[in-house]
């Protein structure tokens, strides 16, 4: 036996040291290519080191956390950032919130919220993993049009967890319906969140870019978003959950072994996580007025947890995925240094005029997957933020709407293909269900599908509704 673990563990040691060598091979090799003169010296650096770690990451060669601390280090030992620079996205507004949302998933898990949310949703949907499964998806996508997508997702997967830990399908299995279930929940709240404006901060930013690059004579106001956008959501919603059921359909037909078992009154300290929850989303609907950024909230919602003594913060460190917070932080690195370092720019500058000259389908289609390449390893918003500078301008030379263009923005960086790429699926992959390879297996062809689902959907209902003409 001790003979069969020592092979097992030499074999384990022998692939990690053929994966860390192919990623270094692959960075060194970009690192070897004839910079472009567009690109400058720690672009160039960056293009190198992103492809050793995203190989990394993908191949999972070493813990994945491990990859993220080499991502910052990376960044400093190739004089890409300074040390401040480079560790400073780690603590970010961004990724707080995020630190902060996913304890919000421990908290509802420990006091008992997570339970009774899927005792009630049970009762609803039934628990038929087909049509339980479609509800969730339709209801995840609408719900993340107006709630952020990571809220929604973290009262979700933490709903589901005890569900499947009571079936006996623990982390690390392989079991396919927990798998099934932690894919669909992220990527159904990632697919709303361009709805309405409340969605996310990639909405309004894209408006106002439109807005500064039209000289002020191009204005979208709330309600007519919604009408451009929102209907759209119905579709992406419904082709998630088709798209996960044809590749990842699990054999069990029914939830078995659940106890729906009436939880009964709520307890006081069920009341006062509720009554924070509550007030906290009030905040965040309020933050045009406040003027405070969603982590402060966040913040003071812990500290209502806490400080009444419902749940210790002990405990929430305790039961807290350490690994996928740093995870997104070293994300967030990459894409602030992707901006500053002007390889971003220089993806687009070197890619988005391939598409001159070539069909609107093909246009549309080629701009779409553009934003979610850069939405895999950066935030939305700075995708956004990126591409629309670019586009814009060059969509008006090809005599494109460019009302069409700054739209399309921010509904295709909701589709990402990497764990990194958004908050949800780094919540998700806390629970430990799935890995990085089961993850690009859905998620690549997810995203190829729904960019084809928008694009024909705008190509469509856009100038019915005589936004495009």
């Amino acid at each position: 036996m001790a003979e069969v673990e020592s092979i097992k563990n030499e074999a384990t040691a022998k692939s990690i040291l053929i994966k860390s060598l192919i990623a270094l091979a692959l960075g060194i090799l970009v690192l070897m290519l004839p910079r472009p003169e567009n690109l400058t010296p720690e672009g160039h650096r960056l293009l190198a080191l992103l492809t050793t770690v995203v190989f990394l990451w993908v191949s999972e060669a070493v813990p994945i956390g491990v990859t993220a601390l080499l991502a910052g280090a990376g960044l400093i030992l190739l004089k890409i950032q300074s040390a401040q620079n480079a560790w400073a996205p780690f603590a970010s507004p961004a990724v707080m919130f995020v630190l902060m949302i996913i304890m919000f998933g421990v908290v509802l898990n420990e006091v008992g919220l997570a339970n009774r949310l899927m005792y009630y949703l049970l009762k609803f949907a039934g628990t038929k993993v087909k049509r339980l499964s479609l509800i969730l998806a339709v209801g995840c996508t609408i719900t993340s049009t107006v709630f952020h997508d990571a809220t929604i997702t973290v009262i979700m997967v933490f709903a589901f967890v005890p569900v499947f830990m009571s079936m006996g399908m623990k982390p690390g299995m392989g079991h396919k319906l927990p798998t099934f279930f932690f894919l669909l929940i992220p990527l159904s709240s990632s697919a709303g969140g361009f709805g309405t404006l409340l969605g996310g901060g990639r909405n309004p930013l894209a408006l106002e870019i439109l807005q500064k690059f039209s000289g002020g004579q191009i204005k979208i106001g709330f309600l007519e978003y919604i009408v451009i956008m929102f209907p759209v959501c119905i579709l992406t919603a419904v082709a998630t959950w088709a798209i996960l059921w044809i590749l990842l359909r699990p054999k069990e037909k029914e939830l078995v072994g659940i106890e729906l078992a009436d939880p009964g009154p709520m307890s006081t300290k069920e009341w006062g996580v509720l009554i924070v929850f509550v007030i906290t989303f009030i905040l965040w609907f309020s933050g045009d007025l406040t003027g405070w950024h969603y982590s402060v909230p966040a913040a003071f919602a812990i500290l209502g947890f806490c400080a009444p003594g419902w749940i210790s913060f002990r405990t929430i460190c305790d039961k807290f995925p350490w690994e996928s917070w740093i995870v997104f932080g070293a994300g967030v690195s990459l894409g602030v240094s992707m901006l500053d370092s002007g390889a971003g720019r220089f993806l687009a500058e070197t890619l988005l005029p391939l598409l001159d000259g070539k069909p609107m389908f093909i246009v549309y289609y080629g701009i779409g997957f553009f934003g979610s390449f850069l939405s895999s390893m950066m935030s939305n918003s700075a995708a956004v933020a990126l591409m629309l500078p670019i586009v814009l301008p060059m969509a008006e030379m090809m005599n494109m709407s460019p009302q069409s263009v700054a739209m399309l923005a921010p509904m295709t960086t909701s589709f990402i293909m990497l764990v990194i790429g958004c908050p949800p699926t780094i919540i998700a992959y806390s629970t430990g269900y799935f890995s990085q390879a089961d993850f690009i297996k859905i998620a690549v062809p997810w995203c190829l599908i729904l960019l084809l689902v928008c694009t024909v959907s705008i190509m469509i209902y856009w100038p019915l509704i005589g936004f495009v003409k």
